[in-house]
């Protein structure tokens, strides 16, 4: 089936795009697939022919896949002119302009297309963080200038974010609404600030992953595959700068960042240097990643990437594991080494607790049964596996535990020293924790090398990340050991230092608390900042529904603990966030956080 199915009549509506380069072209053809007559503007004849050749590769793939006939992309061509002549664009009712992110290049096109186009034409800049006040003050009237903030790549990304300035014209902002929704767009109104509501919370947790990369606390691999496996996005952060642009990148973060002061928004050194080297990412064959050739997606090996005998191996012999806590966490994590052929003991406080874990894996079995992803007979040989115990003392030979009770220090503190009197030498001890720090626990042993941090992530039998938490005591064969066990049970490990957050938690609670802050500034409602993030970015949940989830409480003493850590600025909790806990509004749990969840 093609889109011709759904697309208007013909129209006799002009529509101009000045600037034909990968986003302007992709302008100019989703106007064209609406049936507008569009006319784009470039600089040269050299230029002209670039930009017709993104629209006919474009158009060429649509075809190819199934999206587009070959007559309806004959005719969505057929409806575009290119030309080198703004004035060609007289009788223009919208102009888009989308060439490259200078102020004093946007406001000289603007200064001309308010001379050539009638009284009555919009004006509309397709800036990612530029001020539309600033280009709009260089016509004579601003009040027809809105910004037009479509996504990449335009033809297929549903989100546009419609920016208004203190004088827009309301008439111009509902046109200009009512004709995205036409395009079959999801828009969003938003102020006139740089980054808008999308890049402002992308481009700091982007900016955020950059710095943690310059730092060496991870690998590239390790950052990209945590928020890819820990968080659901579909792609790492690295690799999303290198997509974008890391001169793209630098300019936006710069231009936020003189506007806002906001530190967060400072582009890491390292940004700069790389594109002071010409390391601009996928666009020249080379950024955080090395790929096949200049524009290419496809990556290839370079000098940072691991090779086949850094692949981590069972330093200790790891027969059988003690799991100590009953609750959802710890249920998880007895069915996933259960599941992968390890004999578990897991301890709980009372046997009504132990019980409870052993009828949780059950159920979770059963489901898996049912939906035909495991086989009954390997059901009875991983139930067959457990054994339960409300003692301590019967952790005395397994090979490792792996801590996962409530996150209060004194209480894991006192756990640790036990387990250090019970298991035997050479056992690994292994904490879940999310944002305390391990060397508080490794410290009350006697044998601070052979603790670890191993943090799933919930739920454990379902998501594939686990975090590998090394202290400035730790063993390497115990970290590596920790590593290959969790390859062995099917997860994917990633390696970090001992300090608040680890990768995840440090890049995604920030993004949250700056989402809260923004909402709470009045920019913008809870409903379009979710949208923004979901249609903008491509993540699987917006902020505002992430934080009803995993709970305002939680999300605070993360929040808490960043700033503790780093103690910088921009980690302060937002206020708000602090006043729906005291509030007791703490989201889906309570039956409400930032939404209602009562009805």
């Amino acid at each position: 089936m093609t889109d011709s199915a759904t697309e208007p009549a013909a129209r006799t509506d002009v529509v101009g795009v000045v600037g034909l380069g990968t986003m302007g072209a992709g302008i100019a053809e989703v106007f064209a697939r609406h049936g507008y007559s569009v006319v784009g503007v470039e600089v040269d004849d050299a230029a002209a022919d670039r930009g017709q050749g993104h629209l006919d590769h474009s158009t060429s793939r649509a075809v190819a896949r199934g999206k587009l006939s070959e007559e309806d992309a004959a005719a969505l061509l057929g409806r575009v002119r290119i030309t080198t002549d703004l004035a060609d664009l007289a009788d223009a009712t919208l102009v888009v302009e989308a060439i490259g992110e200078s102020l004093d290049l946007k406001r000289r096109i603007f200064s001309r297309l308010d001379e050539i186009v009638g009284p009555d034409a919009v004006l509309a800049t397709n800036t990612s963080s530029l001020s539309v006040t600033e280009i709009s003050a260089a016509t004579s009237h601003p009040g027809r200038v809105v910004g037009m903030h479509f996504f990449n790549p335009a033809p297929v990304q549903k989100f546009v974010e419609v920016v208004r300035t203190v004088v827009t014209d309301p008439r111009v902002l509902d046109e200009v609404t009512g004709m995205v929704e036409k395009l079959g767009k999801s828009p969003v109104v938003c102020g006139d600030r740089a980054g808008f509501i999308a890049n402002t919370l992308l481009f700091g947790y982007l900016n955020h992953a950059a710095s943690m990369f310059e730092s060496r606390y991870a690998t590239r691999e390790d950052i990209d595959a945590a928020m890819r496996f820990g968080c659901g996005y579909p792609m790492g952060p690295l690799a999303l700068l290198d997509l974008i642009g890391l001169d793209t990148a630098y300019e936006i973060l710069e231009t936020m960042y003189r506007q806002g002061r906001d530190r967060l928004h400072a582009p890491t050194p390292l940004l700069k240097q790389m594109v002071s080297a010409g390391l601009l990412g996928r666009k020249t064959g080379r950024g955080f990643y090395t790929y096949e050739g200049p524009d290419s997606p496809v990556v290839v090996d370079d000098e940072r990437t691991p090779s086949a005998a850094d692949a981590a191996e069972l330093r200790r012999p790891v027969r059988t594991v003690g799991v100590v806590g009953t609750g959802t966490m710890a249920s998880g994590i007895v069915e996933v080494f259960a599941k992968g052929g390890y004999d578990v003991l897991y301890v709980g406080r009372s046997a009504d607790k132990v019980d409870g874990v052993a009828a949780r894996v059950a159920k979770s079995l059963d489901k898996a049964v049912q939906r035909g992803k495991l086989e009954e007979s390997a059901r009875d040989e991983v139930l067959g596996r457990l054994t339960g115990t409300t003692s301590l003392d019967d952790l005395s030979s397994v090979d490792l535990v792996v801590e996962a009770i409530a996150e209060d220090l004194k209480i894991k503190t006192t756990l640790f020293e036990n387990l250090d009197e019970i298991c035997r030498d050479g056992a690994i001890l292994a904490t879940t924790t999310s944002s305390l720090p391990v060397i508080e626990l490794a410290k009350v042993t006697s044998r601070p090398g052979d603790v670890v941090g191993m943090h799933f992530f919930n739920p454990a039998p379902v998501m594939k990340l686990v975090e590998v938490v090394s202290t400035v005591a730790t063993a390497d064969d115990v970290a590596e050991t920790t590593r290959a066990l969790c390859g062995a049970v099917g997860k994917t490990a990633v390696s970090c230092g001992d300090r608040a957050g680890f990768i995840v938690n440090a890049l995604l609670f920030p993004y949250l608390n700056d989402a809260v802050k923004m909402l709470e500034g009045h920019y913008a409602t809870a409903d379009d900042i979710d949208t923004a993030m979901k249609l903008g970015c491509a993540l699987p949940m917006g902020p505002f529904e992430l934080l009803d989830v995993v709970g305002n409480d939680v999300s605070l003493a993360i929040q808490r603990e960043l700033y503790l850590e780093f103690r910088e600025p921009g980690f302060a909790p937002a206020p708000l966030l602090e006043h729906l806990v005291t509030a007791g509004y703490l989201g889906r749990k309570t039956g409400r956080g930032f939404r209602d969840h009562s009805r």
